[in-house]
């Protein structure tokens, strides 16, 4: 008995599959194409998708859009820096906000000098001068101050004058500030772009 439905089921399945394949030859037994007559000759014709051509990038667009892909690579690489700084920042200022004491406040921001130190030298001391410039726009931009006077807040004004000197000789300047609606608008868009794909919140 059991054999029996068993043949009977399979039968129908390949009753239902058959069927099925009946109908989908049915379906495409007859192909429709486009087609054009031309000297009285029946020809097949197709539509072809668009093809965009390009002229050649002259000299000029060719070096903005060699500065433009210098300038994403080097945010892209040193924007995580920027806002982890921001971060660190953000937290000592919340800390000091309670210590009056001078010895202390020194030992506090020792202690943190230290620990970023060692998270941060070896990748830091990779960076090429020009990553090195977009850092300091970053963190101008994370952190609402220059440079500088991040230094002189925390290490005195000799220092800061000290690494400012230092700077120069780098073609660079620990005063810059960040504009992003004027000069580093595209920096600014740049850095919309890494937010948005990384998921980074204000």
């Amino acid at each position: 008995m059991n054999r029996l439905f068993k043949y009977i089921l399979v039968a129908l399945v390949l009753l239902v599959i058959s069927k099925q394949l009946a109908a989908q030859q049915n379906v495409n037994d007859t192909i429709q194409s486009f087609a054009v007559i031309y000297n009285g000759d029946t020809i097949e014709a197709k539509t072809l998708p668009d093809l965009g051509l390009y002229s050649r990038l002259t000299e000029r667009q060719r070096a903005d859009r060699a500065k433009w892909t210098r300038l994403r690579n080097a945010v892209y690489v040193t924007f995580p820096y920027a806002r982890r700084a921001g971060a660190v920042m953000n937290d000592m200022n919340a800390h000091l906000l309670a210590v009056t004491d001078k010895a202390e406040r020194k030992k506090y921001i020792q202690s943190r000098e230290k620990e970023l130190k060692k998270e941060f030298t070896d990748p830091l001391t990779n960076l090429s001068i020009y990553q090195g410039k977009v850092l300091m726009k970053l963190i101008n931009r994370e952190t609402g101050n220059n440079c500088y006077d991040i230094i002189k807040e925390y290490k005195g004004g000799f220092t800061a004058r000290f690494y400012q000197t230092v700077a120069f000789f780098f073609s660079s300047n620990l005063k810059q500030p960040y504009d992003k609606t004027g000069d580093d608008a595209e920096m600014e868009k740049i850095v919309q772009e890494v937010e948005r794909m990384y998921g980074y919140r204000g």
